[in-house]
C-alpha cells in the first residue's frame, strides 16, 4: 500500500511557489538564507542493494568526492547474502538500513526517502559510476529548467572506454541538450516537495519494474516537469541486480504481475498502449537523430553488438 506522505521529514520552504522569487531550488535562490549551502549538503542519495558487492563498491568509489563534500548517503540492504553486509559494516558516515527480506525497489526507495533529511533526493542504482560534477550539474539544470525530477545522460554496457575523459568530453558537447518530459529509473533527482505533492512509490509493484514509470506518470499528472540533461553523465552496467533475480524461479513471475497491475492501474488497453508507444518512439527517434547529427552523442547510449548505439 502507498505510504502516506505525512511521514516525510519536513524542510523549510520546500516549494518554490511559496517564495517571492518563485525559485525551484532553495540553495540557489538569491532570496534564500541557504544560498551559500553547497549542493552536496542539500542532497540525499537513496540506494537499495541486493548482493553485487563489487558494483556497490565501484559506485561508492565514484561517489567519494560527493561523500567528502557532505552528501547524505542512505543504503538499503534488501537482505544481501554475499559480502555486502560486511562491506557496509566497514563504511563510516553512511546510513545503512537493513531488511530481513527483499522489499524490492519501491519498498527500499520509500524507506530511503522517509529517512532522507535533505532538500533533494537522488534515487540511484548501485551498478553505476557517476561522472565528475554530476550533482551540481543536475541541480543547475533543475534550477534553470524548473524541473522537479531530473535524470542525467546515461551510457549502458561495459566500461570499455576511458570513463573520465569520455564523461568530460560528453558534458562539454552535450551540456545544452535536454529532453523535457522524460526521466529514467536508473538515476533521478527529485525535489522533496514532489514527494509531498504526489506521494511515495507504489509498493504494490513487487521486486522491481514499473514502480519508476508509475511515479513519473503521477508526477506528470500533477503538473510536475521532468527532464533529462546532458550537463551530467553516468555509466550504467545494465540491470545487474534484476538480471540476477530473474534467474530465481520463485520470483520469475514478478515482471508479468507488475506489468498487469501497471496496465490495469492506468487503464492501458492495447489500443491506448499502441498510441502511447508510437508517440514515445517518435519522440525518441527525433531526439536521437538530432542529437547524433548535431553532437555525435545522445542522452541515452548503449554498447550493443560491438558499437555504441544511440537511443
Amino acid at each position: 500500500m502507498l505510504t502516506v506522505v505525512s511521514q516525510l521529514p519536513k524542510i523549510r520552504e520546500t516549494s518554490g511557489a511559496d517564495r517571492p522569487c518563485g525559485c525551484a531550488t532553495v540553495g540557489m535562490c538569491p532570496e534564500s538564507a541557504d544560498v551559500a549551502v553547497p549542493i552536496a549538503k542539500r542532497v540525499s542519495i537513496v540506494m537499495p542493494v541486493l548482493n553485487q558487492v563489487e558494483y556497490t563498491r565501484g559506485c561508492l568509489d565514484s561517489l567519494r568526492p560527493d561523500l567528502e563534500a557532505g552528501i547524505e548517503l542512505i543504503i538499503i540492504d534488501n537482505n544481501s547474502t554475499d559480502e555486502t553486509p560486511n562491506y557496509l559494516n566497514s563504511l563510516s558516515g553512511v546510513n545503512v538500513i537493513r531488511n530481513e527480506t527483499n522489499r524490492g525497489c519501491a519498498g527500499g526507495w520509500n524507506q530511503g526517502v522517509k529517512a532522507a533529511t535533505r532538500e533533494w533526493i537522488v534515487v540511484l542504482n548501485n551498478d553505476v559510476v557517476v561522472g565528475p560534477g554530476w550533482l551540481e550539474a543536475m541541480a543547475q539544470f533543475a534550477e534553470s529548467s524548473g524541473c522537479g525530477v531530473v535524470t542525467p545522460a546515461i551510457r549502458e554496457g561495459p566500461i570499455n572506454y576511458a570513463f573520465r575523459e569520455y564523461a568530460a568530453d560528453f558534458v562539454i558537447r552535450m551540456g545544452s541538450v535536454q529532453r523535457i518530459g522524460v526521466a529514467n529509473g536508473i538515476c533521478f533527482m527529485v525535489a522533496r516537495w514532489v514527494f509531498e505533492k504526489v506521494g511515495l512509490f507504489d509498493e504494490r509493484f513487487r521486486i522491481g519494474q514499473f514502480e519508476d514509470a508509475d511515479f513519473f506518470i503521477r508526477a506528470r499528472n500533477a503538473g510536475i516537469k521532468l527532464g533529462t540533461t546532458g550537463r551530467a553523465f553516468l555509466h550504467h552496467y545494465g540491470s545487474v541486480t534484476q538480471n540476477a533475480i530473474r534467474k530465481k524461479a520463485e520470483v520469475a513471475s514478478y515482471e508479468a504481475e507488475n506489468r498487469a497491475y501497471f496496465r490495469a492501474k492506468w487503464g492501458l488497453t492495447k489500443l491506448r498502449r499502441l498510441g502511447l508507444r508510437t508517440r514515445l518512439q517518435f519522440r525518441c527517434i527525433s531526439w536521437r537523430l538530432f542529437e547524433g547529427w548535431r553532437f555525435g552523442h545522445s542522452l541515452h547510449e548503449k554498447w550493443v553488438n560491438g558499437k555504441v548505439e544511440l537511443f
